[in-house]
């Protein structure tokens, strides 16, 4: 029996993922699944770049606004949910496209990397939320050296899910590589750094101006503690800040163009070690996937 066919599209923030997901779902009758560890969030729209009802284009989206922000979404959640939203998918004879900024998510659903099944231990991780960015992979260094030297330093959740695992098993185990259930199709988007990082910056620039700064406002006002949006990083991060008048908005503006930078730069990095993708260069339609997609679904 043929494996269920999925195809998936990558890139780097900014490379207009979720545009071309919308407009291959328009040409193959397809939906969209986001592999996006911030939209899965309720409220958290602006500042994770939230596909809005009329960009979908009456396109069904899937994993979208599907948490709380006090709760912890998992890549083992994201793997669950995306197993169901794919066989919901192709009962009703559509295809499913799966677009997001988050490789560890699509990396894990296509086999790539694997998570330790440890269920969360609350009590502890209040406490290493406690512990700064610093303290942690201090503390992870000293437990599991091996799991420290390649994991994303500057990413608390991974710390702290790294020494939740570490205190129940002893260590992270080393991913294996089982083979998928679905049968993969990857495009990604290539794109060069002086125009990605131009577009970053215009898009930072039309959502501070749409809205952004009020929107962590009213997730603090709703209750939302200003840790853990401080947590979600990059625009929740430094927004936060700027409402706790930590920095003036100049600085924030600033850093968090730095920083914006910096997590593209890593996203490409990323992708240049996956050699399962079929490159595109900027700026891609749906058409120029079309050759290539047409031929793995007929196979």
């Amino acid at each position: 029996m043929s494996k269920p066919k999925v195809i998936v599209i990558l890139g780097p923030t900014a490379s207009g993922k979720t545009a071309l997901s919308i407009e291959l779902a328009k040409l193959v009758d397809g939906e969209v699944i986001s592999a996006d560890s911030r939209q899965v969030y309720k409220g958290l729209d602006i500042g994770s770049g939230k596909v809005t009802e009329a960009e979908m284009q009456g396109i069904p989206h899937h994993l979208i606004d599907i948490a709380n922000p006090e709760q912890r979404y998992s890549g083992a959640d994201f793997v669950n949910d995306a197993k169901a939203a794919i066989a919901d998918i192709v009962s009703r004879g559509k295809v499913p496209i799966i677009a997001g900024g988050t490789f560890f998510y699509t990396d894990l659903l296509r086999g790539r990397l694997q998570t330790a099944s440890v269920p969360p231990n609350l009590p502890l991780q209040a406490e290493l939320e406690k512990l700064s960015t610093e303290e942690l992979l201090a503390k992870l260094e000293a437990a599991d050296p091996i799991r420290a030297a390649n994991i994303e330093q500057g990413n608390r959740r991974r710390l702290v899910r790294a020494l939740e695992i570490v205190a129940t098993l002893g260590h992270v185990p080393v991913p294996e590589t089982p083979d998928s259930e679905f049968d993969f199709l990857v495009f990604g988007i290539k794109i060069d750094r002086e125009t990605l990082y131009k577009r970053i910056e215009i898009r930072l620039h039309d959502r501070l101006e749409n809205g952004m700064q009020e929107e962590v406002t009213n997730l603090l006002t709703n209750g939302v503690d200003p840790q853990r949006l401080i947590d979600f990083g990059l625009e929740y991060r430094y927004l936060t800040l700027r409402q706790h008048e930590t920095l003036t908005y100049e600085e924030m503006v600033e850093q968090l163009f730095a920083k914006l930078r910096q997590f593209a730069k890593r996203q490409l990095t990323w992708l240049k070690r996956d050699e399962e993708i079929i490159w595109k260069e900027f700026p891609v339609k749906g058409t120029d996937l079309l050759p290539e997609t047409e031929a793995f679904l007929k196979k």
